[in-house]
């Protein structure tokens, strides 16, 4: 790994822990269901009570920490005592940063989210593209089934990491291989 890759990621990882806060255990809190609660988060990543949005970026975060999408694919926010339905328009999280670093010979792409997530793409925690018009929006598994998707700068950022293996186009981070879908399948 040189220097560059190395400082880069060292600075996202800084960036990070500034940002995120630990997430709970939440996958293993059974509350019972309390209903629903206003809170929405937009394809933008914007988090909205009652129609307004949530400025203060402490708060946000907290609420990412306790954010868990359920077997039925809905979004919760669950504590140890309650669990409330949110409604999420696209991914709950944004894909804000990247760094693409070498180990060992294998490529490795580690990305932050708005929450302060620190994610590096491989088997635990895959890429999957969506065809778009004219293209793709690619996706991250973040934790416990929630995504985040790439903003649409780094989503220019991750095109310049393509590679192919086995006539495909795709995406390579640790030991995965990401392809990309076949444009015909998706005209």
């Amino acid at each position: 790994m040189s220097q560059a890759d190395d400082s880069g990621l060292k600075a996202l990882a800084r960036r990070a822990e500034r940002a995120g806060l630990q997430a709970p255990p939440v996958e293993t809190w059974n509350p019972s269901h309390c209903g629903a609660i206003d809170i929405r988060i937009d394809r933008d990543g914007v988090w909205f009570h009652e129609g307004r949005p949530i400025t203060r970026e402490a708060l946000v975060r907290l609420f990412a920490t306790i954010l868990r999408r359920e077997a039925d694919g809905s979004f919760v926010l669950v504590t140890p005592v309650e669990k409330l339905t949110i409604a999420v328009e696209d991914a709950p999280f944004l894909a804000v940063e990247m760094s693409a670093t070498e180990r060992e010979g294998v490529p490795r792409l580690t990305f932050r989210t708005n929450a302060g997530d620190l994610v590096e793409a491989g088997p635990e925690h895959p890429l999957r593209f969506v065809s778009d018009e004219g293209g793709f929006r690619p996706y991250l598994l973040v934790r416990g089934g929630l995504e985040a998707r790439l903003t649409r700068a780094l989503a220019f950022d991750l095109a310049g990491q393509l590679c192919e293996r086995g006539g495909r186009l795709g995406i390579a981070s640790g030991a995965a291989f990401f392809p990309l879908p076949d444009m015909e399948d998706h005209v």
